[in-house]
């Protein structure tokens, strides 16, 4: 799709491997995985409805002074 390589995938892990750090990989794969994880879970899950009701505005025809 994207026409990235073994060789290209070896270098960009590579990149981030100095950029972040061999400690700090293991957290960041988990924190992406827990992200995927998360998003994927909210698109299944119906959206919440919001009942809380709203103050009456100044143009309100039922509101009487």
């Amino acid at each position: 799709m994207f026409g990235i390589g073994v060789q290209e995938l070896l270098i960009i892990l590579v990149i981030v491997l100095l950029v972040y750090g061999g400690r700090r990989l293991p957290e960041l794969g988990s924190g992406i995985g827990r992200a995927i994880t998360n998003f994927k879970k909210g698109m299944r899950e119906p959206d919440e409805i919001d009942v809380t009701p709203s103050p009456p505005s100044k143009n309100d025809p039922d509101k009487r002074p």
